[in-house]
């Protein structure tokens, strides 16, 4: 059955939706983006229209199709060692003066398939050696966690990984999983995935070293952004740090976290 196209009135109750659900702003310009990804779902429920998918999601017949919607309308490009800056100052400043004997914790808050959480672990195992940490990845989208789960990535995802973290931590494919790398284990077992929706109250997960928050903030109205930076800084300890996108900022928005350098803040 073929579908009519979104309307304005469809296209704002899913941007209502997905605001109640997850803090997400969806401007005019994604009505196409919105679309075009739940098209497949009416086709797959044989719906002629999307006011009808919406009273399906809202109707709780189907329980999974919620989190099938929101997998589809999330957005999740990232790539291994994404904005560099971080990690210079992870390196050369967070972990060059830590000395304590705790785990070091690092939250990765919007881990999308993997490679932020990776990335950090990478540095991590290089620079703590046998010193304990642990990473805690999660994501709004199931999908994409299970994703995270294999840490399998196509070899042209290699391109901002140093040589000697490829040589240590990542694994050459072989057979059916030629053409990809696998993390490796020494790497995988200290990364927990787990599905957070930070627009809600937070699970028992402790306190962290480093929070990165990177690049979802983008799609949060303020008042939205204030609740989720709030909530996120009481999670982080004295003196911890929390990262942001290049292409964020919270001046004026919230005051538990101090500006230390561009999209990085500390607790104090």
């Amino acid at each position: 059955m073929e579908s009519s196209p979104l309307r304005d009135s469809e296209f704002q109750l899913f941007k209502d939706l997905m605001f109640k659900i997850a803090g997400i702003h969806f401007s005019q310009e994604k009505k196409v983006l919105v679309g075009s990804r739940l098209a497949k779902r009416l086709l797959h429920h044989n719906l002629s229209n999307y006011g009808d998918y919406y009273q399906l999601l809202v109707s709780g017949r189907d329980p999974d199709e919620m989190q099938k919607a929101v997998d589809l309308l999330t957005t999740n490009e990232t790539y291994f060692f994404r904005e560099p800056k971080h990690f210079a100052y992870l390196r050369d400043w967070i972990l060059a003066g830590n000395v304590s004997n705790q785990p070091f914790r690092v939250w990765s808050a919007a881990s999308s398939t993997g490679q932020e959480a990776f990335s950090v672990a990478m540095l991590l195992a290089d620079l703590l050696k046998n010193r304990p940490w642990e990473i805690i990845a999660s994501d709004l989208s199931t999908k994409v966690l299970e994703k995270c789960k294999t840490a399998l990535y196509p070899v042209e995802q290699a391109e901002h990984i140093p040589k000697n973290y490829l040589q240590n931590f990542c694994l050459k494919g072989t057979g059916p999983q030629d053409g990809f790398f696998l993390m490796d284990n020494k790497i995988r077992s200290r990364v927990t995935f787990m599905h957070i929706n930070l627009n809600q109250k937070l699970p028992p997960i402790g306190e962290f070293d480093l929070v990165l928050l990177r690049n979802v903030m983008i799609y949060f109205n303020v008042d939205t952004k204030r609740q989720v930076v709030e909530r996120i800084a009481a999670q982080i300890k004295p003196g911890g740090h929390l990262f942001i996108g290049h292409s964020e900022n919270l001046h004026g928005i919230v005051d538990c976290v101090k500006s230390v350098a561009p999209a990085i803040y500390r607790v104090p």
